[in-house]
């Protein structure tokens, strides 16, 4: 047993409710944030989380559970990477030990999970807008709640954070939005929007000059006269100093900036601020990793980090030879082709780690943007560049694609402009659950004109494709998963793929299996298996297209099999296996063929390790085969 866990909670668990908290004096509200760290590290370090940004906001949550009443009040976090000190101190502290486990809690904000989780999130900025909704609603409800939203600076980059502030601000009700402000988010942030929310001050220094410059202006003759003036030319003062002119624009109360560790004054100012008619925006700042030395050293990877030992920080896993992850193998393809051809732009949207982007960044710094967390200016961004002769690569992840699509409809694919899209995490992602799995990339892009469609079997395929995508004179998708791929190096000059070209890679006549992408290697293991207990012989198809599709090889195929079965990692509807049946019907070649279809279900898939899901929906090899056993008989 770890120090960590060894530790006794002498405070946090005598706390039957979130509302005892603001009966704890200054002395047992620091032990219980330091109590609150030692569970968040100890649990964080076994099942993998987001350590870094919860361990910032301990006192934040503290002091907003001191001002504000847990069972009245509504606490809505934005993205929820920031949330697990509020879970713990919401009824979670037993189960918290399960985050982001297999039927476990999750590592997010969840409404079904806790009467404390007002707002579901996952992806980022939607928390003032979602607020807002509460709070009118509230106002109809004619009910005297507050509603508090509490949004990263990192989420402030966003264009939705701004429609929530714009509508709040003309509304002129009466909403709370905490802005904690620890001047990243989860690589460092990016844009003149940052360099201006991370201008500091001295709050101190500030409130001491004010007081003494008013001291001495009442000491001069027509002083109090005098003080009108200087009162109404206050807002300027303070927006010179201090970020407050952006807010006040939004005709929100702007106060701060205030230390984000400290209880007390926060819980002060929330008091003062409940009073306030109208939006009023709080701006404390924190240290990301606060009380944790590893994390505060080195916050962007405590972001999301694995397992580690807690008492070093250090990763449990020791060197390995494990194959190169599919992220890795993108961005060492396309720095390889894009330091010889400087058209090539790289796009990201506040995750160059995430996306195998730091290195290129780092070596062709003038041919990579990070346009903060902004997929759909990244995707317009991407656009502008290609109508000027440049190859933008968009890399971002498949289910923070969705934010984007307008933009990829009208903005890209509708002016056939050579942008490529790279979709990092397409399929199921693991322990991050369901906001995050890549369910749906292959259903909401096949369908739009002009747009060729991806998904490679291997790592060396990815490479081949991504050379495919940037020579082709249009827009090009292509989207592969998380984790190591099966160990397929790609060739030192990766050749390109013609368009709609499949690959047998098993000959078999007794029935046919048509994969894409992640699903292909389990589809082999499947058929080899099921051909050795049966003695019959089964045809493995790799489709690599899932627009346009490999029609020549399809109908090759049902020609000799009529058992088929089609397989992806992507919900079922409107997916890969309905563009394989749609392609069949219209070329009146169902007649005798009975078709399965292995895919994800129409159900939103829990959290939990990748193989544990895989296994539980059918999509690994045992399931394969025993899909192809209950099709072929």
């Amino acid at each position: 047993m770890s120090d960590f866990e060894q530790q006794s909670l002498r405070i946090l668990t005598t706390l039957a409710d979130p509302g005892k908290v603001a009966a704890l004096s200054p002395e047992d509200m620091a032990c219980l944030a330091r109590e609150i760290r030692q569970v968040i590290i100890s649990t964080v370090s076994m099942n993998g989380g987001h350590l870094a940004p919860s361990l910032g906001v301990v006192e934040l949550t503290l002091a907003l559970l001191r001002a504000f009443n847990p069972a009245k009040d509504k606490i809505v976090w934005d993205v929820g990477h920031q949330a697990y000190a509020y879970k713990i101190l919401t009824g979670r502290l037993e189960s918290f030990h399960t985050l982001r486990t297999f039927g476990g809690i999750s590592g997010f904000p969840k409404r079904s999970e806790s009467p404390y989780d007002h707002f579901g999130v996952g992806h980022s900025s939607t928390s003032i807008s979602a607020a807002l909704g509460m709070a009118m609603a509230r106002d109809l409800d004619k009910k005297d709640h507050h509603v508090i939203s509490v949004i990263g600076d990192g989420s402030m980059t966003a264009g939705l954070a701004y429609e929530g502030l714009n509508q709040a601000g003309g509304w002129g009700g009466r909403l709370i939005v905490v802005l904690n402000d620890n001047e990243m988010s989860i690589a460092k942030n990016v844009g003149a929007l940052s360099l201006f929310l991370s201008r500091k001050l001295s709050h101190r220094w500030v409130l001491r000059l004010k007081k003494d410059m008013e001291g001495w202006i009442k000491s001069l003759p027509y002083g109090q006269d005098l003080m009108g003036y200087v009162r109404r030319g206050e807002e300027s003062f303070k927006s010179f100093f201090t970020p407050g002119m952006l807010f006040e624009a939004f005709r929100f109360n702007y106060l701060g900036p205030i230390d984000g560790h400290d209880v007390e004054r926060m819980s002060q100012v929330f008091e003062e601020i409940k009073n306030i008619d109208g939006p009023v925006l709080v701006h404390v700042l924190t240290k990301k990793g606060k009380g944790y030395v590893p994390a505060e050293s080195n916050p962007t990877y405590f972001h999301g980090v694995g397992c580690f030992e807690p008492e070093t920080g250090l990763s449990e896993a020791g060197p390995t030879a494990a194959p190169a992850t599919y992220t890795e193998v993108f961005g060492n393809t396309l720095f390889q082709k894009a330091r010889t051809d400087p058209r090539i732009i790289a796009i990201t949207a506040a995750m160059p780690e995430g996306t195998g982007l730091s290195a290129f960044a780092e070596k062709l710094p003038e041919q990579f943007v990070d346009v903060g967390i902004c997929e759909q200016h990244a995707v317009t961004f991407a656009a502008g560049l290609a109508t000027q002769g440049y190859r933008p690569v968009v890399a971002i992840y498949s289910t923070f694609m969705q934010r984007s699509y307008d933009q990829i409809v009208h903005d890209v694919c509708l002016q056939n402009l050579p942008v490529t899209f790279c979709l990092d995490r397409g399929g199921l992602v693991g322990e991050d659950g369901p906001t995050h799995h890549g369910a749906f990339d292959l259903s909401y892009l096949r369908h739009i004109p002009n747009l060729v469609l991806m998904a490679p079997k291997d790592e060396a395929e990815l490479a081949r494709m991504l050379i495919t995508a940037l020579a082709h004179d249009g827009p090009a998708a292509i989207r592969y998963p998380r984790g190591v791929g099966v160990g397929a190096k790609p060739d030192l000059r990766p050749a390109s793929i013609p368009l709609g070209q499949g690959e047998l890679v098993r000959q078999g006549t007794d029935a046919a299996v048509i994969a894409i992408g992640s699903r292909v290697h389990p589809c082999l293991v499947a058929a080899k298996a099921y051909c050795a207990a049966t003695g019959k012989t089964v045809a493995v198809l790799n489709a690599r297209f899932i627009k346009p599709l490999p029609e020549t090889e399809i109908l090759e195929l049902v020609v000799t099999c009529k058992k088929l079965l089609v397989v992806e990692e992507n919900a079922l509807a409107g997916g890969f296996g309905s563009a394989v049946l749609e392609f069949l019907a219209d070329r009146d070649a169902l007649a005798g063929l009975t078709v399965k279809r292995l895919g994800l279900p129409d159900a939103f898939v829990t959290q939990g390790p990748q193989k544990t899901l895989r296994e539980t929906l059918g999509l690994d090899a045992a399931g394969i085969e025993k899909a192809l056993s209950e099709l072929a008989g």
